[in-house]
C-alpha cells in the first residue's frame, strides 16, 4: 500500500487554510493509500543547536543518552520522509517566508551523508525523488515577486536533499476580501481535482 506523509505547519491548526487544503487533497486521492500526519505546531521542533549537530556527528555507538535523544529528532524526521511515496505539505506564508516551525523541521532533514553529500561538482541529494504537493497559502498576492521568499527557499531545500518533483498549489489574496478568497480557494481546489487522481497508489 502506498504511503502519504502530510506535514502541516499552520499555527491555526485545523482552521488553517493550508491545513484544510492538504486535507482536501487527501480526501481526493484514489483508494489504496495509508497516511501519516505531522503537525509541526503541536509537535514542534526546537531551534537547532550545536549540541544537537554534534550528536549527529558522533558515531551511534558512542552517543550518550542525551545525544541519542537529540539525534532521534532528525533520524525520525528523515525516516518518515524516506518511508513516504508522496508528501503533502501545508505551508502558510508568515511575514513573506515559511513558518518558523517548518524551518526548524527542515533543519532536521538536511543531514550531510544521509540526505545529501558534497562532491567535486557540488552537493548531491541522496533521497529518492517522490512527488511533493505544497499548499502555499497567503493573505496577499506575492507569487512571482521579490516578496515571496517562501517558494525559492522550499524549492532549494527540497531539491538539495533530492526531492525535485515539486507541485506548488497557491491560494493567494485570502485576506483581500471574500470574493478574492473564494476565487483563490476555488482555483486551489481545481488543482486538487487535477493532481490528486493522478497520484499512483
Amino acid at each position: 500500500m502506498a504511503h502519504v506523509l502530510v506535514i502541516n505547519s499552520s499555527i491555526s491548526g485545523d482552521k488553517g487554510q493550508s491545513t484544510q487544503l492538504s486535507q482536501e487533497f487527501l480526501a481526493a486521492l484514489p483508494a489504496g493509500f495509508s497516511t501519516e500526519t505531522v503537525d509541526l505546531v503541536q509537535d514542534s521542533y526546537p531551534h537547532l543547536t550545536m549540541t544537537e549537530m554534534a550528536a549527529w556527528m558522533t558515531p551511534e555507538s558512542d552517543r550518550t543518552d542525551e545525544q541519542k535523544a537529540l539525534a532521534a529528532l532528525s533520524d525520525e524526521a528523515v525516516a518518515q520522509i524516506k518511508k513516504a511515496d508522496a508528501i503533502v505539505m501545508g505551508v502558510p506564508m508568515y511575514n513573506f517566508g515559511v513558518p518558523s516551525q517548518l524551518k526548524a523541521y527542515f533543519d532536521r532533514l538536511a543531514r550531510a551523508g544521509i540526505t545529501f553529500k558534497y562532491t567535486e561538482t557540488g552537493p548531491v541529494g541522496l533521497l529518492q525523488d517522490k512527488p511533493v504537493f505544497i499548499f502555499a497559502t497567503r493573505g496577499g498576492l506575492y507569487q512571482g515577486t521579490p516578496m515571496d521568499s517562501q517558494t525559492p527557499f522550499v524549492t532549494a531545500l527540497l531539491n538539495f536533499i533530492g526531492l525535485k518533483d515539486l507541485n506548488f498549489i497557491y491560494a493567494e489574496g485570502l485576506n483581500m476580501g471574500p470574493e478574492s478568497a473564494e476565487k483563490a480557494l476555488s482555483a486551489a481546489k481545481a488543482r486538487i481535482a487535477e493532481l490528486a487522481p493522478a497520484v499512483a497508489a
